[in-house]
């Protein structure tokens, strides 16, 4: 029952205030673990740039650079896991996402360049690394369904790797400007296999199936590319029927 006077316990704000401080507490540690995370996001998509003006037979000391600094990244995503499982998932993911999604691409392109390998399962030039894979390099989980903790998004995973389809759309042409002719048909190869899996998913988030659609448009970019180097006679004939 109301108390005659009208009054309102002061506690209840005071509650809430306490609340408010630690929302914003978390939030600031959160924002200072992904303002480090986009830093060394800059400097390792920096150096996985330089596979644009690199031979492929030349790319080990890229490929090498690239997981150190992919390592530093590994850090700091194991800082905020251990910040963001204390808290519900979804209240703050929208912190991270993006940074999380330059993490995930910068994995996926070193590992098909034919880095990220371990001691159980070795490098592989033109590999396509899992959400599973991915996550146990970075030491996290994917897609939990039964707990509300940190981990790897399917559509994380999913946006990452159209990201990696234009980063390869990039290096067919580049590729034929340092006179690689078949690493553009490996490229079409692989991403033609992408986009055919794209093609089997019913994506329901409205960002991730707008960006699906672009994928098309990267698979005739690179078929142009192989087109053209087919009719000055410079495929190799052991993939001309790429």
């Amino acid at each position: 029952m109301a108390s005659s006077s009208g009054m309102v316990d002061p506690r209840i704000f005071e509650h809430l205030q306490t609340k408010i401080d630690e929302d914003a507490e978390v939030r600031d540690q959160i924002r200072a673990i992904t303002q480090t995370l986009e830093r060394q996001g800059r400097n390792a998509q920096s150096v996985l740039s330089r596979a644009h003006s690199t031979p492929a037979a030349h790319l080990k000391p890229v490929i090498e650079a690239a997981e150190v600094s992919i390592k530093d990244e590994i850090e700091s995503v194991t800082k905020l896991a251990a910040v963001a499982s204390s808290s519900p998932y979804y209240k703050y993911n929208g912190l991270w996402t993006r940074d999380i999604q330059n993490v995930v691409f910068s994995i996926l392109f070193c590992g098909w360049l034919g880095g990220m390998g371990t001691v159980s399962k070795p490098a592989e030039s033109g590999k396509l690394l899992t959400i599973e894979e991915v996550g146990e390099i970075l030491n996290v989980p994917v897609n939990l369904k039964d707990q509300d903790s940190f981990h790897i998004t399917i559509e994380e995973y999913l946006q990452s790797l159209i990201t990696l389809i234009e980063e390869l759309a990039r290096l067919a042409i580049n590729s034929v400007t340092l006179g690689d002719y078949e690493r553009p048909l490996q490229i079409s190869q692989f991403v033609k296999d992408l986009h055919a899996g794209f093609q089997i998913l019913n994506l329901k988030n409205d960002s991730l199936r707008r960006r699906s659609d672009s994928i098309k448009y990267n698979v005739k970019k690179i078929e142009d590319i192989v087109y053209d180097l087919s009719l000055r006679n410079l495929v190799p004939k052991a993939g001309s029927a790429v």
